[in-house]
């Protein structure tokens, strides 16, 4: 058996190869992947596992995007740290799910299930269609962050995501600017930080910067088809809504 694993966090990955090698001593696992760009590549280029272990929230989105991009022909358990009441559409169409952290007997139980799949048909049909549904679903009731972890020196504290006016990443760092003009140090990138803040207030403007709805004064026509925003914070900077973003940001706007 080949598998394939799609997987950002190293110590999940490194678990799930472990536990697979002593499962599963004849298997082969091609690959360890950690984007969805990374996934869509391989599923293009490289001929199909026998299985796929797919994280749902990867280091640049959610796994539902590779479904978007390419067609996957091969069963897929998928690992997450949702609770299991929201999953249980993953029932449906051979599609396993196994909860973090991983413990051997579910692994045990899942790699059962694809056995019987396996033994009664070469490779199982998936409708893609389907899978993105089901993704999306479990992507719009995921839980959002909704406080921050801040270090300053010796001492910590916490931010609640309702006091964030933006945030942006220079010269490799990420900042999180909140509602009294006071900036912090956060160690996730923003491609991280995007998956995790909930959509219906953070969006997206461009590479560099997540404003949060509450924080938008004005919003003004501005060159090439794109808006400039005005900011209760942040007058130093321009916060300007790529040309690639403006369709979705006026959707967000009016939902």
């Amino acid at each position: 058996m080949k598998f394939l694993i799609i997987e950002d966090e190293y110590h999940a990955a490194k678990m799930l190869t472990e536990l697979l090698t002593t499962l599963e001593p004849q298997s082969t696992i091609l690959e360890t992947l950690d984007s969805v760009e990374d996934a869509v590549e391989w599923f293009q280029n490289k001929e199909m596992p026998d299985l796929v272990f797919m994280d749902i929230q990867l280091a640049d989105g959610l796994s539902f995007d590779i479904f978007r991009q390419v067609e996957v022909n091969c069963p897929v358990i998928f690992t997450t740290a949702f609770d299991r009441y929201s999953l249980q559409a993953f029932k449906v169409n051979s599609v396993d799910y196994l909860l973090k952290p991983i413990e051997k007997e579910e692994l045990a139980t899942a790699l059962g299930k694809f056995h019987r799949y396996h033994q009664q048909a070469t490779k199982v049909s998936f409708n893609n269609n389907s899978l993105q549904s089901l993704l999306q679903q479990i992507s719009e009731s995921r839980p959002y962050k909704s406080r921050f972890l801040l270090k300053h020196g010796q001492t910590w504290e916490y931010l609640s995501s309702d006091v964030v006016t933006y945030l942006y990443s220079e010269d490799g760092l990420t900042f999180l600017v909140d509602i009294k003009g006071k900036r912090h140090t956060l160690d996730e990138s923003l491609e991280q930080l995007q998956n995790q803040l909930d959509p219906s207030l953070f969006f997206r403007i461009n590479r560099q910067q997540i404003i949060h709805i509450e924080a938008i004064h004005k919003i003004h026509s501005w060159f090439n088809h794109r808006f400039k925003l005005d900011m209760s914070q942040g007058k130093e900077q321009e916060f300007i809504v790529s040309r690639k973003r403006t369709k979705e940001f006026k959707e967000w706007l009016n939902r």
